[in-house]
């Protein structure tokens, strides 16, 4: 009997080979917004080792709406081409390739989180990496010796509203199958949705409705330059976990408001408003401590979603799907650790001879592994 984990997913018209996905895993490593082969390698190692959807890491919009010096774009055409050749390959492995897009608002032009994750400093300037303006919701920087951003006027929320539509096009033109809208961790949308962030008294802010005005543009806009038969995702950050902050209601209003725009998948995260997406002390960690938030949507609102957060292994993650909490099971760090985490998984959920287990292997690996296993049961449990 097959798994739920392993079993295909319809998304429109989109037919996902299994329910393990890759979430966007930023690498802060591209120049001038550039795939290279880093790229090739970080994603497409996913591909290889079985994993049925495979986010790229969050791509910005705009130039100006970038994290730091090293995040990936779409704000040109001419990030085309190199995102074209990973896309392809990712395909040509039994995948499908999706993209998030994301503006950093006032969390823009920040140093590398290796580098120390805070604004950008005499290292960085020694490197010719200098500052670029930043905006956001209200003019209010994200800590102190942060950069202050700019409050968006119309003519700068209608800039961005372009800028994913925009690069929502470029993003098909690529090869992406599947494009998520980023909602979450304290980036420019969220801070407009979250009353910590945005205090402004015009149409876009305010109440509820008022702040969620201009992510819900953002997400018509997308879905509207996505192609009808292909997927729109939105990322949250189901609760800020800070005083006064977003709540799971707001989140479940949220998915209420954008599920009739042809939002196809919720894909249910936590934190980031006032720093790092997993430092709220408010969110008690633990295996799977974000699935809770995507069961809820998904009873109370009627939508598909993806559960995230320390799932680590594979009967963790058919117990998400067996129990209908969630539809997609994505495994971001632990893919890092493991890049053949999903055929690995394959093999414990669906146990059969050994050719079976390495029948869904690429051809390379799994002959190879196939002859090697035949020997290790031939000679017992290895040394320790």
């Amino acid at each position: 009997m097959g798994s739920l984990l392993f079993s295909p997913l319809t998304l429109r018209g989109l037919v996902l080979p299994n329910r393990a996905v890759v979430p966007p895993l930023c690498q802060y490593s591209a120049t001038e917004g550039m795939a290279d082969d880093w790229h090739m390698v970080q994603l497409g190692r996913f591909a290889v080792g079985g994993f049925g959807l495979v986010f790229s890491e969050v791509v910005s919009v705009l130039r100006d709406g970038r994290i730091t010096h090293g995040d990936l774009g779409l704000w040109s055409d001419d990030h085309i081409a190199p995102l074209k050749r990973i896309t392809g390959f990712i395909k040509g492995q039994g995948s499908v390739p999706a993209v998030q897009l994301g503006h950093a608002g006032r969390k823009g032009s920040m140093q590398r989180p290796w580098e120390g994750n805070g604004p950008l400093g005499a290292a960085q300037f020694a490197k010719g990496e200098g500052t670029w303006d930043i905006v956001s919701a209200v003019a209010a920087p994200i800590g102190e010796g942060f950069l202050t951003p700019a409050a968006l006027d119309a003519a700068g929320m209608a800039r961005v509203v372009e800028g994913f539509a925009t690069g929502a096009k470029r993003a098909h033109a690529a090869g992406f199958e599947a494009v998520e809208v980023h909602c979450a961790h304290g980036y420019l949308l969220h801070q407009f949705l979250s009353p910590v962030s945005n205090t402004r008294n015009d149409a876009y802010g305010g109440d509820l409705a008022g702040r969620m005005r201009l992510p819900l543009e953002v997400i018509a806009a997308v879905r509207a330059a996505w192609p009808q038969d292909r997927p729109v995702f939105v990322r949250i950050s189901a609760v800020d976990g800070v005083d006064d902050g977003w709540t799971m209601q707001d989140s479940l209003a949220f998915a209420r408001a954008m599920k009739p725009l042809g939002v196809d998948v919720v894909d249910c995260s936590s934190g980031g408003i006032g720093g790092s997406a997993t430092g709220s002390k408010r969110v008690p960690r633990g295996y799977g401590f974000q699935v809770p938030y995507a069961a809820e949507i998904r009873r109370d609102v009627g939508v598909a979603t993806m559960a995230v957060g320390l799932i680590i292994g594979a009967q963790q993650a058919e117990a998400v799907l067996a129990s209908g909490e969630a539809d997609l099971v994505a495994v971001g760090r632990e893919a890092m650790a493991n890049p053949n985490w999903a055929l690995m998984a394959r093999g414990v959920l669906e146990p059969g001879s050994t050719e079976d287990v390495y029948a869904p292997w690429p051809p390379q690996h799994g002959w190879w592994l196939e002859k090697r296993a035949a020997v290790m049961d031939a000679l017992g449990r290895p040394p320790a």
